[in-house]
């Protein structure tokens, strides 16, 4: 073999094997022939293998079904192509599983949502038959426009450890931190349909591969991360300048608000809650209102919450000294169903995430939890003073302080007589002691410039 053809073929095999490592790590899911590696779960929506794709069906009278890998997945990085109708939703179900001793076998773990519909929250995760949605949209708009009706869509699925990122044709759409369940099947939904709606509707995918081995996470992006892990800073939220308010085990950094240490009594810090004791009735209050040494202006405040029946609590922000009292703005936390405080001051201005006895949060459906769940909350102020409060992912309040709109609700309000209540450029942060059982947990804040 002469010098020439011998370096051609050494460029050839070197191109060759080159052109082949990207994709040597990835394994095909569908062999492109037959349904082999896969079950039916739930419904009986039709499944088919069509040439180099899986089509999906809608059926009438039948529940959500669900073609299952025979295989479970931990740690993986999932690729599909689908093409879905635009008035059908779906979902790729992973980390899932069925059990007999869980509702008689029914479906639940993490989805990732296919939502052709005006709603737009294609890539959002969704906990089927368990918690609802951990991530929608409405928490990154931006990503609404990702998915594109009639089109083939690429979507992508990162499960590294507690890390669980979604994109939707290239664009990141999810980013969520959860440890409840570290492994299980990936699954096509076809989702129910209701009686008035015609079947045979379909959804097709392709190129469903995954890998499972020696895992490289994408760069991280810069988008808005839910951590449902309780008291934990994810490397990516410390990037983004969080820090915990509450470090999980101690009163460090929170004092009584009458001054003075953290209360002896009334408050207990146990197994990563901080939770209020519920007075005995009768007996002298112990607790009181705990705040933060600290005082803040603009910032982005996360923390969790769960009520025990008929309880009420708050979190106040901008808290200062008015003669004597620690007053500020009220996220109000409360049980509506059971509390009267709900059905007071004026339409709905004392109910759950209002701010108290000012202004009213908005009713938007699935948004509260029921008694006994985690809720998620969050305030943001802006530096301009634009304020926000959110509900387990649902932007419910917003307003502006020191607005027209505002003083005027202000004025009606119990607080009408504090000069300057509200408009202090910055405050301490209060947990508010109503003599109820509250709990909190994964308090953290980030500030804003």
């Amino acid at each position: 073999m002469n010098l020439r053809l011998t370096l051609f073929v050494l460029v050839f095999v070197s191109a060759s094997v080159f052109a082949q490592k990207p994709d040597s790590k990835w394994q095909n899911l569908y062999n492109g022939k037959d349904l082999s590696g896969w079950r039916l779960l739930g419904g009986k929506a039709k499944y088919e293998a069509v040439g180099n794709e899986i089509v999906g069906t809608t059926v009438s009278n039948t529940p959500n079904s669900f073609l299952a890998t025979e295989k479970e997945y931990g740690d993986f990085i999932l690729e599909v192509e689908l093409f879905v109708h635009p008035l059908m939703n779906s979902g790729i179900q992973f980390r899932t599983e069925s059990k007999p001793e869980y509702q008689n076998g029914r479906v639940h773990g993490y989805q990732m949502e296919i939502d052709p519909s005006a709603r737009a929250w294609s890539g959002g995760v969704y906990d089927e038959g368990r918690r609802g949605w951990l991530y929608n949209l409405e928490l990154h708009q931006a990503a609404k426009t990702a998915f594109k009706n009639n089109e083939w869509n690429k979507y992508r699925i990162e499960c590294i450890g507690n890390s669980i990122r979604t994109w939707v044709n290239g664009i990141p759409v999810a980013y969520l931190i959860d440890d409840m369940t570290r492994k299980g099947f990936i699954a096509m939904q076809v989702h129910a349909i209701p009686s008035s709606e015609p079947e045979g509707r379909q959804i097709r995918w392709r190129n469903i591969r995954i890998q499972t081995e020696n895992l490289k996470p994408s760069p991280a992006d810069n988008i808005f991360v839910v951590n449902m892990v309780a008291n934990n800073l994810s490397p990516i939220e410390k990037k983004q300048g969080y820090q915990l308010l509450w470090d999980g085990r101690s009163s460090k950094g929170w004092t009584s608000a009458k001054g003075g240490a953290f209360p002896a009594d009334g408050w207990q810090m146990k197994d990563g809650l901080l939770t209020i004791v519920k007075d005995t009735p009768g007996e002298k209050a112990k607790g009181g209102d705990i705040v933060t040494e600290k005082e803040f202006s603009a910032f982005e405040l996360k923390f969790d919450f769960r009520l025990t029946k008929g309880a009420n609590s708050g979190l106040k922000y901008f808290v200062s000294n008015f003669n004597g009292s620690m007053l500020g703005l009220e996220y109000q936390i409360l049980d509506d169903e059971n509390h009267p405080d709900a059905k007071m001051g004026i339409k709905g201005n004392r109910t759950q995430a209002s701010l108290y006895d000012i202004l009213p949060a908005q009713k938007v459906p699935n948004s509260i939890k029921k008694v006994g769940d985690w809720n998620q909350g969050m305030i943001r102020v802006y530096p301009d003073n634009k304020v926000e409060h959110w509900l387990n992912g649902f932007k419910v309040l917003e307003y502006q302080r020191g607005s027209q709109a505002f003083l005027e609700a202000l004025a009606q309000s119990k607080f009408k007589t504090v000069e300057g209540f509200g408009l202090v450029p910055q405050g301490k942060i209060l947990l508010q002691d109503h003599s109820d059982e509250v709990s909190f947990r994964s308090i953290k804040i980030k500030e804003l410039k």
